[in-house]
């Protein structure tokens, strides 16, 4: 079920995610054999190292990789007071759109265009088939594009799997493929990034 929350609180929400939460902690993994571990709302997939040799053939990316130099995730909510923002104060409506609008037009890593990569996310599906999914969103923490409003467009990568994937929205996978810097806009989020997916793996928490 999604969140019902206010503008306000969403701004504040979102502010936190790069400001100050951008650290945050994984839960255990949900005791029982096939059960899904469970992710915090803002939780972020930790980086493990790259083992076997078809991975190798891809460089493992962070997701602060995808952030061209210099560029401040956080920059959207300098001059904001968000303490004071109410739902029914018109500063609060505006200060989202001017927030979405900046993010919608982050600039991207160029450095990375044609990169063959492996990155850890979160999966939002976009066209599916049953539980088969042929198009959809990654994500760098749990609940973007669901549950809060859409991060950063050079957070967010289009996926075209090679073969269809089975999955659920916010399961964790790794994505390896050749990174493109193209913009896609899809209605769930406008993605800085595409990728051509040779795999879709599922992650697995670091033991």
């Amino acid at each position: 079920m999604k969140i019902r929350a206010s503008i306000a609180a969403i701004l504040v929400f979102a502010a936190g995610l790069w400001w100050f939460g951008r650290d945050l902690h994984q839960l255990a993994t949900a005791d029982g054999a096939g059960e899904s571990p469970a992710y915090r709302l803002g939780e972020r997939l930790a980086p493990v190292p790259t083992a076997a040799p078809a991975q190798a053939a891809y460089r493992q990316v962070s997701w602060d990789d995808l952030l061209p130099p210099g560029w401040d995730p956080a920059a959207a909510f300098k001059g904001l007071d968000l303490s004071a923002l109410r739902d029914s104060d018109q500063r609060a409506v505006d200060a989202l759109a001017q927030v979405q609008a900046l993010w919608n037009n982050a600039p991207i890593n160029e450095k990375l265009n044609k990169t063959r990569v492996r990155i850890p996310g979160f999966l939002v599906p976009i066209e599916r088939r049953g539980m088969l999914i042929d198009e959809f969103l990654l994500v760098p923490y749990f609940g973007a594009c669901i549950h809060t409003p859409p991060p950063p467009a050079n957070q967010i990568i289009h996926v075209r799997p090679a073969q269809p994937v089975q999955g659920l929205a916010m399961d964790a996978v790794w994505v390896s493929g050749e990174l493109e810097t193209r913009r896609v806009d899809t209605a769930v989020g406008l993605a800085g990034y595409r990728i051509k997916a040779d795999m879709v793996e599922p992650y697995k928490r670091p033991q």
